[in-house]
């Protein structure tokens, strides 16, 4: 294991994560500012290229705590120092993700209207200048047990939900859903 940041989500966009924040950690090493999403993302990718060896960031936390939104972060910085952020937008391209698996895969709990139960494995290929070449998400359901059973003040995935609200379509007539 190596470098651990511990970061709280403040719930709100904060000047912390802009462009020249990014210009600054890109120009320093680890320890010479505040402790940094970018900071950490920074010594990864500047060990891939010191050392021409896959690096990985582990973002963990509960139900709310901001991961998908630091994985974001990383992968912004990733395509700024690459030289890539203009030509391919990384962080929407690999995060995209569409209506159909949002629903699937999401779910009310206590702390979040609209919280993903997936896992998230993200994978960046760099080129050999270190610019993005590519990259792949693999998602895995983390709570097959909310089918059947919901946590008081909780809810089944959303897609549940909507397809009771879309029963009295025709499409949906064979399934025998009701209200």
């Amino acid at each position: 294991s190596g470098i651990v940041l511990v970061a709280i989500n403040p719930y709100e966009q904060l000047p912390i994560y802009e462009q020249d924040v990014i210009y600054a950690y890109s120009a320093q090493n680890m320890g010479d500012m505040d402790p940094h999403i970018f900071a950490v993302a920074k010594e990864a990718y500047k060990q891939m290229a010191r050392d021409e060896k896959n690096q990985s960031i582990i973002v963990s936390g509960e139900s709310g705590a901001g991961k998908t939104v630091s994985a974001k972060y990383a992968m912004r910085f990733f395509a700024t120092v690459g030289g890539s952020a203009s030509e391919t937008n990384i962080e929407a391209k690999v995060l995209a993700s569409n209506p159909i698996m949002e629903a699937i895969g999401n779910a009310k709990t206590t702390r979040n209207d609209n919280s993903s139960r997936f896992g998230k494995y993200i994978q960046i290929g760099f080129d050999k200048r270190y610019h993005i070449i590519g990259a792949n998400m693999r998602t895995y359901l983390l709570e097959k047990s909310r089918v059947v059973f919901q946590a008081e003040d909780e809810r089944n995935y959303h897609i549940f939900y909507q397809l009771c609200a879309s029963s009295s379509l025709p499409e949906f007539k064979d399934l025998g859903l009701s209200k």
